[in-house]
């Protein structure tokens, strides 16, 4: 059996679509090895040993559990290209948005790793073919930092995540202290073939916008009413904002999108106008920091950020 829900927006940016949060954490029973973790959603999940057998959904929780030294037994696709070559022969079991229950069954998975609120009804069927659940959600750079402190409880590795969440601190203080990027105002844009939304600053993609030192001209833009972190792009309201500099979002295929949305923008007037086209600051984001959660390299993304912003 599978379930498949068609969605626009991206796996990161999905990398976490929700409106509500948790401080997350983990209990251990006395000398049983028990751990009860508390995920995203507020849900209280118990285990009675390490799980060893990991299902990710997402490919930030892929790249944050091998970060912290473990190994998962199923994977999304990932669309950027893989990152981690020790990946490569490790199934692919859908996303956070295709669930292919068969394939995970096979696998006899301990936990997966999904999705808040995306996932949440996944559960009952999970729980069924003998899984636990653990949700996340990635809608800022805090959210990442406490997804590597939860899977590290998950796996007993608390002391490599405090590494890892120091090492991110400091990789993004140091970035915010580096005043080289101006305070440019920039356009950020998640596009799909015939699709082009601007990514809201309560999304990751502007969080790590304004981390940068950019200011998102979206902030304004009422959000949609499903993915709050989006607006839809409005070429009236661009044209009015007028950035100094768009970014494009893609979930693969990035050269057909780049390719539809220079047609929008060459078919409409109006976008002429606009100062980031006019001077040629229209760029295409690299697909694996921005396409989906990019785990620990959240900070590569603040950089790359930044370092177009000081052109």
């Amino acid at each position: 059996m599978r379930r498949c829900v068609g969605m626009l927006l991206p796996a990161l940016l999905l990398l976490g679509i929700v409106t509500g949060c948790s401080t997350g954490g983990a209990e251990k029973g006395e000398g049983n090895g028990e751990v009860v973790l508390v995920d995203f959603a507020d849900r209280k999940v118990a285990f009675d040993k390490t799980p060893e057998r990991i299902v990710a959904l997402g490919n930030g929780e892929v790249d944050i559990i091998y970060a912290l030294g473990g190994t998962v037994v199923g994977r999304p696709k990932d669309n950027a290209g893989l990152q981690n070559e020790a990946m490569k022969d490790i199934p692919i079991v859908g996303s956070v948005h295709t669930v292919d229950l068969e394939k995970i069954a096979v696998l006899h998975p301990d936990v997966v790793l999904g999705n808040a609120p995306i996932n949440a009804n996944d559960i009952p069927q999970l729980n069924g073919i003998g899984a636990k659940v653990v949700l996340t959600h990635a809608n800022s750079i805090a959210d990442i930092r406490r997804q590597i402190e939860l899977f590290g409880k998950l796996l007993g590795k608390e002391a490599k995540a405090a590494e890892l969440t120091a090492k991110l601190d400091t990789g993004i203080g140091k970035l915010k202290e580096d005043p080289s990027a101006a305070k440019k105002r920039v356009l950020m844009v998640y596009g799909a073939p015939g699709t082009y939304l601007a990514a809201l600053p309560n999304s990751l993609a502007g969080n790590v916008l304004e981390t940068a030192g950019g200011i998102n001209v979206a902030g304004q833009f009422p959000s949609m009413q499903n993915f709050p972190q989006y607006a839809q792009l409005n070429t009236e309201r661009v044209v009015e904002a007028d950035p100094d500099v768009i970014l494009i979002m893609t979930h693969g295929d990035s050269e057909d999108v780049e390719k539809g949305f220079i047609k929008e923008m060459e078919g409409n007037p109006s976008w002429h106008s606009i100062a980031a086209v006019r001077d040629g600051r229209v760029h295409v984001l690299p697909a694996d920091l921005f396409g989906t959660n990019p785990g620990t390299r959240v900070v590569d993304a603040v950089k790359w950020i930044k370092e177009r912003l000081a052109l």
